[in-house]
């Protein structure tokens, strides 16, 4: 997917990201406060599967919004095969029916351990962990997941690994300016950009890099 030049914030389609913290959402409400996608939270590790996730991704797709699912990595736990394949059996699963964002991982600072934030792992098992996962869940759905991280996590646990920038969407996380900055590891541009945790959507407040029909295409896999 190109980048796209010079269009404002307020002119790319709005979306959020939720876990078990925002429990019950209002969806409806969320559709008419300008929502057209959201990522809901299914799983963490191999033990953890959110028990708001059906309720709210159900709730996503009969109010009209584009959804998919991510999983938190913990890949001080188990290996990214097995976290993948969690992922998948509860709710990380894809289909091309237009409706359904590719499956997300989310990896990040530790928030478990502020001496441990790659999670105990040197930069090359980090990308080796990493790649396992998106090799499991591209055998399981035909997709390569989505990225989520921070450009300086990226640095600092991976190297600044350019093995995935040309296979894999990035979903940056950069709160409290009018951009994303530099990117991680090679992407040239951005998929989604989180740019605060808190806004006029429940969760954190997200945008898409192109218009939304550009997002309907990117959730049919073409």
């Amino acid at each position: 997917m190109p980048p796209v030049a010079a269009a404002g914030r307020s002119k790319k389609p709005k979306g959020h990201d939720v876990s078990s913290h925002q429990k019950r959402v209002d969806w409806p409400g969320a559709r008419a406060g300008g929502a057209r996608f959201v990522y809901i939270k299914a799983t963490e590790s191999t033990n953890y599967h959110s028990p708001y996730f059906s309720g709210q991704y159900t709730g996503a797709r009969k109010a009209g919004l584009l959804r998919g699912a991510y999983h938190f990595a913990r890949p001080d736990r188990s290996s990214g095969a097995a976290q993948a394949r969690y992922f998948v059996r509860h709710g990380g699963d894809w289909r091309a029916d237009g409706w359904t964002l590719p499956p997300a991982l989310d990896i990040e600072y530790n928030p478990y351990s502020s001496t441990h934030q790659c999670y105990g792992l040197g930069k090359a098992r980090m990308v080796r962990w990493i790649r396992s996962f998106s090799d499991e869940i591209e055998r399981e759905t035909g997709r390569r997941p989505v990225i989520y991280t921070t450009t300086q996590w990226w640095k600092l646990c991976t190297g600044d690994s350019r093995a995935f920038s040309g296979s894999h969407a990035l979903w940056i996380a950069r709160h409290g300016t009018s951009r994303p900055g530099a990117l991680p590891g090679g992407w040239r541009y951005w998929t989604f950009w989180q740019y605060g945790t808190r806004g006029a959507l429940p969760g954190d407040q997200n945008l898409f890099n192109g218009p939304l029909s550009r997002l309907r295409i990117f959730a049919q896999g073409r």
